[in-house]
């Protein structure tokens, strides 16, 4: 009976554990978790820390009966010789199978006065990465360093719930990684609408308890700091065990690193020279690695990227290669509708008609045919500005049937099939669903496509009924 080992307990490791028992494993499973916590969703970390949804409400399901999880224990050393892994509790735990999801460690930029003489945080500087950074509400007078996803998330989540907010990010728009300037522009203006203090291409050069400077020689001062300046993969374990370490711990096509009985997956792992970084990679890879295991002939081949901004009331995505947007030697061909004036601005690269990068900021109809019509890599239909309007005609063409392992709520890692399950479980209507699976309760931003598979389940749960009535009452 094989002895599975998983050191990490992110939703990397939640959703591991859950697919490998879906797949009929049987042996033992433990988990081993630094932190106190059960696996929650990382993602809506912007949400508890204003305390718009609780860490009860963010908690992942129980794993299935069979599985020991230690919370609050650190993993210190791995004897890969004798196959057994030393925690800091004193328990020292044997595995057939090792499983490193150890997550990423958040960046702390170099900047003076940052950092403690013990090496900590000075303070009223904190970063945005667990639960325990969100157990104190920042309150008054908050400066979010960093202006990418986590950072305009934060922001807004702030803004929203009372606090004086400025974004300082170095670049000339927030999320620069992910969005052109056109569309950098469009967010930029929704967060001074809402109310955020802006400081665009400064960067910070000092910092004290109550006062952060800027290169221009600008002083804020903060109540709290909050860094939202990137994570890294958490490889101190891996690289002190002697793994192949580059940025994250390198790992082949069935996810294993140079010793074949130990695997990594999530942020920590490195595939192909990309290290995951987002939720949908963590994902696949948990799966792909239970059905390895479960002795599935299957291979990880990478993920498509998606990163859809988690903040509610603002629809932003941008898939794909930001290169091929930006670069006017790119071999694509681009569509592109621009409406700043309502806050609305998307932009397509296209190469035989399928979609290679995009933007899409303001849409919100759009997004979701748009992703999947990337994911699936299928073609657009003629009809772009339809498809981007959200045109019934265009949604009929784009309609894409998703398979049932298919993630509807990214916030919550609900599948079609589950939200198939709870309608057919009595779920009719949307609240229903929302407290059967929990989707559209993170962000909200699933709403219309869990609309759209509840509406498809009564249209065919109709059809069949008029069938049935009909081949009853005979000719």
């Amino acid at each position: 009976m094989t002895r599975v080992v998983v050191i990490g307990h992110g939703p990397a490791a939640h959703r591991f554990v859950e697919r490998l028992h879906h797949h009929g494993h049987r042996g033992p499973v433990t988990v081993i978790g630094a932190e106190r916590h059960l696996a929650y969703n990382r993602p809506l970390l912007a949400s508890v820390l204003v305390r718009t949804l609780s860490a009860e409400a963010v908690t992942l399901p129980s794993l299935p009966p069979g599985t020991r999880v230690h919370v609050g224990v650190r993993a210190t050393r791995i004897d890969r010789d004798r196959r057994l892994v030393h925690c800091d509790d004193g328990v020292v735990h044997r595995y057939d199978v090792l499983v490193m999801a150890t997550g990423a460690r958040p960046r702390t930029p170099w900047l003076p006065g940052l950092l403690g003489p013990d090496g900590h945080l000075a303070a009223g500087a904190r970063a945005l990465r667990t639960l325990a950074d969100c157990e104190r509400t920042a309150e008054g007078r908050v400066v979010v360093l960093g202006g990418g996803a986590l950072g305009v998330e934060a922001a807004l989540a702030l803004r929203g719930g009372g606090s004086v907010v400025t974004l300082v990010h170095p670049k000339p728009h927030p999320m620069d990684k992910q969005l052109d300037p056109v569309a950098g522009r469009v967010l930029a203006a929704h967060l001074e609408g809402a109310g955020v203090d802006l400081r665009l291409g400064h960067r910070a050069v000092r910092y004290s308890p109550g006062r952060l400077t800027l290169a221009s020689g600008v002083g804020l001062s903060p109540d709290t700091l909050l860094l939202c300046t990137g994570a890294a993969p958490d490889v101190e374990l891996a690289r002190k065990t002697g793994l192949a370490v580059r940025s994250g711990v390198l790992v082949d096509d069935r996810l294993r690193t140079d010793d074949p009985y130990i695997h990594a997956i999530g942020d920590c792992a490195e595939h192909e020279g990309t290290a995951a970084g987002l939720i949908a990679p963590a994902w696949d890879q948990a799966e792909t690695l239970a059905q390895l295991l479960a002795g599935r002939r299957v291979r990880y081949r990478g993920t498509r990227r998606i990163v859809r901004l988690k903040a509610s009331g603002l629809d932003v995505a941008s898939l794909g290669s930001l290169e091929d947007l930006t670069d006017p030697h790119a071999k694509v061909e681009a569509v592109t509708l621009s409406d700043a004036a309502r806050g609305r601005y998307a932009k397509l690269a296209l190469y035989d008609q399928r979609i290679t990068g995009a933007v899409v900021v303001g849409f919100p109809e759009a997004i979701a045919s748009v992703s999947q019509l990337y994911d699936r890599d299928l073609p657009v239909p003629s009809d772009w500005l339809g498809l981007l309007m959200g045109t019934p005609t265009a949604e009929r063409a784009t309609h894409v049937e998703l398979p049932e392992n298919a993630v509807i709520c990214h916030c919550n890692n609900v599948t079609k099939g589950a939200l198939l399950r709870a309608w057919r479980d009595g779920a009719r209507e949307m609240p229903d669903m929302a407290e059967a699976t929990r989707a559209t309760t993170g962000c909200g931003g699933c709403t219309d496509d869990v609309r759209r598979i509840r509406d498809a389940a009564r249209s065919a749960r109709t059809a069949k009924t008029a069938e049935t009535a009909g081949r009853s009452s005979g000719p």
